[in-house]
């Protein structure tokens, strides 16, 4: 008899970033029907699920009813910053343990997170230090108004300054507004040599129409001359950017087909390859280890010595290549492939090195 254990989805299925957790919590399922169906683990999986509809004031506390009313003790879920930020205090509180799917800002790590998903060493640096000899070093800066965007961009100045660049202009959106316009007239006044998009849902969708017709009317603005650069485009936003997607750049952790986490086949994007990842990691941490699924995150990665684990037991991240891709006819081309390397969700192990790496949240 396989030992049934009880596990936290967190993901609003409606709102501003419906896409992205639609593609997590696919990943999930898919992991779970997997797990389920393998004679050779003792355990199955059965999903215990929340959906916040988008209002980042329901995480919490839908998050600390999966801990309270059920016996999960790990959740997968969240993918704005935001969320994360307001589930990490419930999942400390009641011995939780929140598995992060989503690529992020770093600057962040806890005894009661997994980070699944690339961090700024692993997307945004990578991609700068390919755009900035290709393109130049004149950028402009966007960003949804929270977490994600200030510290990107943040990060994004520190580097371009540092390489003898530029930022022509940096501004940001309430998340989900689709007020573009002073945005597309200041690149437009700047011209720019590249642009970093760190909008997030129908804001980015906006912004990418509103620049491709941009380009359309001057062409110091299209694609070949003046790209514009994401480390949270996936192939799951696509059917909603439509043309307005094309010559976009991306840098992730896997792009259809190409690189990605050992063990974890051919997946629709990088958001669901990664969510299916953690479930996979959850699942070969517990197998055949009765009461387990019980135990602290320090607990369970302390007595972990069997192969094939991907966590960072000192960060809790992950070791991913980093990818750049280009769209090109409706989906991602692969243009350059970087070595896979730790998290490294402080900087610290490089040239970048504001912090010493601590296990606590930083807000």
């Amino acid at each position: 008899m396989k030992r049934r254990i009880e596990l936290g989805l967190l993901y609003s299925r409606t709102g501003s970033y419906s896409l992205i957790s639609e593609a997590c919590r696919t990943g999930v399922l898919a992991a779970i029907a997997q797990i389920n169906a393998d004679p050779a683990l003792d355990l199955c999986f059965v999903a215990v699920e929340r959906d916040p509809g988008g209002n980042v004031d329901l995480y919490g506390p839908m998050c600390a009813d999966i801990l309270q009313a059920s016996t999960a003790r790990h959740v997968v879920g969240c993918v704005t910053s935001w969320s994360r930020k307001e589930v990490i205090p419930t999942v400390e509180k009641f011995g939780g343990t929140l598995w992060y799917a989503v690529p992020y800002e770093g600057f962040e790590a806890s005894d009661h997170v997994v980070y699944t998903h690339a961090c700024p060493n692993q997307h945004l640096l990578p991609l700068l230090d390919w755009a900035m000899p290709a393109y130049g070093r004149r950028a402009y800066l966007t960003g949804s108004n929270y977490i994600w965007g200030w510290e990107m961009n943040r990060l994004a100045r520190e580097r371009i300054t540092a390489a003898g660049g530029e930022v022509l202009g940096e501004r940001y959106l309430p998340i989900g507004s689709r007020d573009v316009g002073r945005m597309i007239e200041e690149i437009r006044a700047a011209r720019p040599a590249f642009i970093l998009n760190s909008l997030i849902g129908p804001s980015s969708y906006e912004f990418l129409a509103a620049y491709r017709a941009l380009g359309l009317q001057d062409a110091a603005f299209l694609p070949d001359r003046c790209p514009v650069l994401s480390c949270n485009m996936t192939e799951c936003e696509l059917p909603a950017l439509g043309p307005a997607a094309e010559g976009l750049v991306a840098a992730g952790p896997y792009f259809r087909g190409v690189g990605g986490w050992p063990g974890v086949g051919n997946f629709g994007s990088s958001h669901e390859a990664a969510a299916f990842a953690a479930v996979r990691e959850l699942a070969r941490l517990l197998a055949h280890r009765p009461g387990a699924e019980d135990l602290s995150l320090s607990q369970l990665l302390a007595g972990d010595c069997r192969p094939g684990g991907i966590i960072d037991p000192e960060t809790h991240h992950t070791v991913l290549p980093a990818i750049i891709a280009r769209v090109e006819g409706g989906a991602f081309r692969v243009i350059e492939r970087r070595a896979d390397m730790p998290g490294d969700p402080y900087l610290s192990r490089g040239r970048m090195a504001p912090l010493a790496p601590m296990l606590r949240v930083v807000s």
